[in-house]
């Protein structure tokens, strides 16, 4: 079984039809709390650190093979408390953040919550070092696409972000930092590659149950 930490509701069904679709039979448990976002928000990812580290062990003494983080702003809180879960706990958006640095230097991240930046931002540098890769990193907050995405607009939400990047240029890739930008990945039309997390993130969840690398 492979345990979602999720800060969104929303996220369930994405992850659900991405599991029904790529792999059939993996078995799912969603853990929701909403006020994790909303706390790491207001103080900082840190200030959710006890808070994700005690999700990461419930879902592994309810037998979780292996824990994803859905949420990248707290996404470097949750591969921390991996630390002593005895389980693999992953990020969803570290697969994306190779994915950019792969294709090359100039990375541009778009995000609808600004504390998403930072640590997405810090995800790609990270890989990039891991991988001997140069990367420039530009950061775009799309206005107001928050705003419809909480208040149930998910489409209004993706057009928004589309529409941010159709502007982007001399990019390599675009990064849609948040899981919750996804659906912008097929309303755009720029030629440059635009890349999101939730395809990548399950697929390294599931090859984590599988007790294959990462």
């Amino acid at each position: 079984m492979l345990a979602l930490l999720h800060t969104s509701p929303a996220h369930v069904p994405v992850f659900e039809a991405l599991r029904d679709e790529h792999h059939p039979g993996l078995a799912l448990r969603h853990l929701v709390d909403e006020e994790l976002l909303a706390r790491a928000r207001r103080e900082g990812p840190e200030a959710v650190a006890d808070e994700v580290r005690a999700a990461v062990g419930r879902a592994v003494a309810d037998g979780a093979r292996a824990v994803l983080c859905t949420c990248s702003t707290i996404g470097g809180v949750a591969e921390a408390a991996g630390a002593g879960a005895g389980v693999p706990v992953l990020r969803s958006d570290r697969p994306m953040a190779a994915a950019a640095v792969a294709a090359g230097p100039r990375i541009v991240v778009l995000a609808t919550v600004e504390s998403t930046l930072g640590p997405t931002v810090s995800l790609i540098e990270e890989e990039a070092a891991l991988s001997g890769r140069a990367a420039a990193v530009r950061t775009r907050l799309v206005e107001g696409a928050w705003d419809r995405f909480a208040a149930g607009d998910t489409e209004g939400c993706a057009t928004l972000v589309a529409t941010a990047a159709d502007r982007v240029t001399e990019a390599d890739a675009i990064v849609l930092a948040q899981g919750s930008m996804a659906p912008a990945e097929h309303l755009s039309t720029t030629p440059i590659p635009i890349l999101s997390s939730p395809r990548r993130g399950l697929a390294a969840g599931a090859r984590a149950v599988a007790g294959r690398r990462v």
